[in-house]
C-alpha cells in the first residue's frame, strides 16, 4: 500500500493562485518567469519537481515549441507587466496541461512503513519473501549488499521512496554498513532491515517525499479535442467506414472493433489495460442502439461513430480509467 494512498493533481490548486513578482523588479528575463512560475507551482502541488513533460506541454500551449523557441523566449528580457502577463499564462497552461493529463501521486509519510514494524508477523513475512527473492542460488545466505535491493524492491507501494529522489536513504544504508562484505542468514537479514527501515520511517515523518506515479487517467479530454478536429474525426471516420465495406457485420460491432484496435489515437484507453476498460466499452455500446446493421447509410454511420465517441467522453469524464504505464 501506499501511504494515505494516492493523490490526483488536476491543476485545481493552480487555479486559485494569485501570484505576483518580486517588488521592485522592473524587467525580467523569460526564464527567470518560467523558473519563478515553475517554483510556486511545485509548492502547490505538494512539493513535486514538474515533470519535463509537463513543462514543455505547457509552453506548447502558449506557442513556445521546440529547443530555438525555449531558448529564444528564456533570453527574452520582459517589462514587468509583459512578465506578470507570461506568469498568469504559464501558471494556466500547467492547470490545462494537468486537467487533460493528471498526475498520480503518493505522499510518502513513513506510516506505512510504521505499519510494518509494529506488526511483528507482518514484518516477519516481509523480510522473508524479500530474503527469498533475493537468495536466487537457493544457498540460505545472501551477500550483506543486497540489503540495498532489497530496501529499493520495497518500493513505493511499501512507502519507500527511489533512491533518486531520497537521497538521505543512500547514508541510512551506508551507516548501516550495507557496503560492507559479509553474508547474511534468514535472521540476521531481518535484524539489519529493521532498524533500517525504522530510521527511514523517522526520517519521512520528517520531510515527506512526493512520488510520481507512471500511471496515465484517462478521463476523456482527448476525445473532447478529436470530436472538435473536424479533420482528425474525418480520418477516424474514413477508417472505420474502410471495416464497413469489407464485412457484414452490424455497423456497432465494426466501430467496436475499429476502437479496440485503434482507440488509443483516439484518446480511448487500451482495450487490453484492465478489466475497467472492458467495462467501458460494455457500458458505451450498451447504451447505443445495437439494432443498427452494417446497411445504414454512410452519413448515418459517420452520426454513429460521432455518438460512440461522445458517449465515451461521457462515460470517461464521470469515471476515469486509470491505465499503468508500466504494464
Amino acid at each position: 500500500m501506499s501511504d494515505g494512498g494516492i493523490t490526483v493533481l488536476d491543476g485545481n490548486t493552480l487555479r486559485s493562485l494569485h501570484l505576483s513578482l518580486p517588488e521592485h523588479t522592473l524587467t525580467l528575463t523569460g526564464a527567470q518567469v518560467l523558473d519563478f512560475a515553475e517554483s510556486e507551482a511545485s509548492q502547490s502541488l505538494l512539493g513535486i519537481s514538474l515533470p519535463p513533460h509537463l513543462k514543455s506541454s505547457a509552453l506548447r500551449r502558449m506557442n513556445i515549441d521546440g529547443v530555438d523557441d525555449v531558448t529564444s523566449f528564456q533570453l527574452t528580457e520582459l517589462s514587468r507587466e509583459q512578465a506578470s502577463r507570461k506568469l498568469s499564462d504559464y501558471l494556466s497552461a500547467i492547470a490545462d496541461e494537468l486537467k487533460d493529463n493528471p498526475l498520480v501521486v503518493s505522499i510518502l509519510d513513513g506510516n506505512a512503513l510504521r505499519m510494518f514494524l509494529e506488526d511483528e508477523d507482518d514484518f516477519a513475512m516481509i523480510a522473508e519473501n524479500l530474503f527469498t527473492d533475493l537468495d536466487t542460488e537457493d544457498k540460505g545466505k545472501i551477500g550483506k549488499s543486497e540489503i540495498r535491493n532489497a530496501v529499493v524492491h520495497m518500493g513505493v507501494d511499501m512507502g519507500v521512496p527511489p533512491l533518486e529522489e531520497f537521497p538521505l536513504l543512500n547514508d541510512i544504508l551506508k551507516k548501516h554498513g550495507v557496503e560492507e562484505e559479509g553474508e547474511l542468514g534468514q535472521s540476521q537479514f531481518a535484524e539489519l532491515l529493521q532498524p533500517i527501515i525504522q530510521e527511514l520511517a523517522d526520517a519521512l515523518a520528517k520531510k515527506h517525499v512526493a512520488v510520481i506515479h507512471k500511471i496515465k487517467i484517462v478521463n476523456g479530454s482527448e476525445i473532447r479535442k478529436v470530436l472538435a478536429d473536424e479533420k482528425k474525426l474525418n480520418d477516424a471516420i474514413a477508417k472505420a467506414l474502410q471495416g464497413k465495406h469489407k464485412n457484414d457485420q452490424k455497423s456497432t460491432e465494426i466501430i467496436r472493433d475499429f476502437l479496440e484496435k485503434n482507440g488509443k489515437e483516439l484518446g480511448l484507453p487500451p482495450s487490453e489495460a484492465n478489466e475497467a476498460v472492458i467495462l467501458l466499452y460494455d457500458a458505451v455500446f450498451t447504451d447505443i442502439d445495437s439494432g443498427r446493421d452494417a446497411s445504414i447509410e454512410e452519413d448515418d454511420f459517420r452520426k454513429l461513430v460521432r455518438e460512440i465517441l461522445e458517449k465515451f467522453a461521457e462515460q470517461l469524464q464521470a469515471n476515469p480509467v486509470y491505465c499503468d504505464l508500466d504494464g
